[in-house]
């Protein structure tokens, strides 16, 4: 139980609690290897008292070089392994920490990265787990064996004198407790910090994605200032945190090395009466050097844990959201799209209700309505890009809420308005919708969707570079990269979500030609704003504020006075429309 908390509490996968454990033993065994020099150092120094106040004979210089080298080796390999199991194993667990977390966003539903922004998610990949990671290499193993070795030390000075012990001790508990205390303040400072970076990454990254927009209105100034605003507060806040957890850790310093002076004082009293004598107190003093220095390091590292707990619960949220799970067998008898009464709701607001329906396999199904009446929220729960928060929808029978999602889209393939590509080349780029598809089938899939147009005019060709997102191609040519994706895929199931609206007339054509090939003989759902573009689909279901308004061929929604009816006069009177 303890474990499970104590990872929780340090966002530590089962390894890094591993990792933990072996840096806090060693770093005991350091402590104490460490102490057991200041003892050489006793001993040789009592030899040398012995000598000088009863001229008892100097030891000789075998005994203490053997006894140096000794301490010097041990010291040597105590380091070592304890450099070994914080650094050497943190550094490499790090690396699986943010596999692990990728993995695991890999996994969520599509709602919560609607919750999470972009540069909030990259805090807590980069930013959180690199704080993480100091914490896990630099503060828990030696914290928690500064507290074990010294622990050790504290029992053998009470067992030499309680007297001497409290007065060189009472400072720790005192330090460490007025640390704790400040807790509560150091944590509301840190996610005041945390809130500070994050709009001012916010704003940066809203800066470089819109600095096309920014120009094309005039508005640099107005968002520099605003920028410069939120960069200054974060500074702002971030100094403000520091210093008052500064104050903590110099004030919690400063009592703790008041027991060297205590200790002096008590020393000097006890030795005036007669009930210790000086080479006790020397140790003492000895011992003092070293028992605050783990403690030294240690207030600070406090510190930075406590101002990292943020970090580690945001780690942690991640890690806890319950992913989209379900049997990672699917097989459908046949592949009809049901929707069964659906209810979705999106933080706490209806977007859909008791939405019925079918797409029939062979058949092209549309959903059409005005904007915000949900249909691309359909399209998305019909590929569990998003779980229903009500009824069920079922392809070929089988609930797909009980089927994990990455098995379930392997029947899917989908074409968006919004394409999103990599900075690689065509070739690369097509051949995601089809892992391990050999060249002649990318290319292939790419003269059916007419790549090759275009293609032919890049530089290299196939092989060309596309930049960021497909910055060095046009809104058509990334459209037909998609389309030549799910050719590519050839999967029982297709989704459009206007893949032509935003297109020119000879883009849209060609676009039209390659979709033709590739609707054949498979379930396809299609959201299209244009009437025209639907005019042969098979049935139409339209939408109105989160319901099913009316469905039906479109002979058969034409053939009275209906909504569909409505939205398309209302488009061919739209399309008389001339500039006077």
């Amino acid at each position: 139980m303890f474990s499970k908390k104590f990872q929780r509490k340090y966002a530590l996968t089962d390894q890094g609690l591993k990792n933990t454990k072996k840096g806090t033993f060693w770093t005991v065994i350091v402590n104490l290897v460490v102490m057991g020099g200041v003892g050489i150092l006793y001993l040789l120094t009592g030899s040398f008292m012995k000598t000088l106040t009863e001229g008892a004979p100097l030891p000789g210089a075998a005994v203490p070089a053997a006894l140096t080298f000794l301490f010097l080796v041990l010291s040597f390999i105590t380091h070592l392994q304890q450099y070994q199991a914080t650094y050497g194993l943190v550094y490499n667990e790090v690396k699986n920490v943010r596999l692990s977390m990728a993995e695991r966003l890999r996994k969520l539903p599509l709602g919560y990265f609607g919750k999470r922004d972009l540069a909030d998610l990259t805090e807590t990949l980069l930013g959180d787990v690199n704080r993480m990671e100091h914490v896990w290499s630099h503060v828990l193993g030696y914290l928690y064996g500064a507290y074990i070795s010294t622990a050790l030390v504290a029992l053998c000075l009470f067992v030499y004198d309680w007297r001497l012990a409290i007065a060189c001790l009472w400072g720790v508990p005192v330090a460490f407790g007025l640390l704790f205390g400040s807790r509560k303040i150091a944590a509301r400072a840190s996610r005041r910090t945390k809130k500070a970076a994050l709009r001012a990454s916010d704003g940066i990254q809203e800066a470089l994605e819109n600095v096309r927009e920014i120009r094309a209105a005039n508005q640099e100034d107005l968002y520099l200032e605003r920028l410069n605003r939120k960069i200054d507060e974060h500074e702002r806040i971030m100094t403000k945190g520091e210093l008052g957890t500064g104050i903590f850790i110099n004030a919690a310093s400063v009592i703790m090395r008041l027991g060297v002076a205590t200790t002096i004082l008590t020393g000097a009293n006890l030795i005036l009466s007669g009930k210790i004598d000086f080479m006790l107190l020397f140790l003492f003093l000895l011992v003092i050097t070293r028992i605050y220095a783990p403690f030294d390091q240690s207030l600070a590292l406090i510190a930075e844990m406590i101002l990292s707990q943020v970090s580690a619960d945001r780690i942690t949220e991640l890690y806890e959201t319950p992913a989209a799970g379900g049997s990672s067998r699917f097989t459908p008898n046949g592949h009809d799209i049901v929707f069964e009464h659906v209810d979705f709701s999106y933080d706490k607001k209806e977007v859909l209700h008791d939405v019925c329906f079918t797409a029939k396999e062979g058949e092209v199904t549309a959903l059409v309505g005005p904007s915000g009446s949900g249909k691309s929220t359909c399209a998305r729960l019909a590929a569990r890009l998003w779980d229903v928060t009500g009824g069920r929808i079922l392809v070929g029978g089988v609930d797909i809420q009980t089927v994990d999602p990455e098995v379930l889209l392997g029947d899917y393939s989908m074409v968006f308005q919004d394409v999103l590509l990599f900075d690689d080349t065509v070739l690369e780029n097509i051949r995601l919708g089809k892992r391990g598809a050999t060249d002649e089938e990318v290319l292939a899939a790419a003269r059916a969707a007419n790549c090759e147009e275009f293609v032919n005019r890049l530089p290299k060709g196939y092989d060309t570079p596309i930049g960021e997102n497909g910055a060095r191609l046009s809104g058509g040519e990334r459209q037909r990269i998609s389309i030549a994706r799910a050719l590519l895929k050839d999967a029982p199931i297709l989704l459009l979500d206007e893949a032509t609206a935003s297109l020119d007339v000879e883009n849209e054509t060609k676009i039209q030609e390659a979709l033709s090939r590739l609707l054949c003989g498979k379930t396809v759902l299609v959201i299209a704003h244009r009437m025209r573009t639907i005019e042969a689909a098979d049935r139409i279901v339209v939408l109105s504020e989160g319901k099913v308004a009316e469905e039906g061929t479109p002979a058969e929604l034409m053939g009275r006075n209906s909504l569909f009816r409505h939205m398309v006069d209302l488009q061919r009177q739209s399309a008389g429309w001339r500039l006077k």
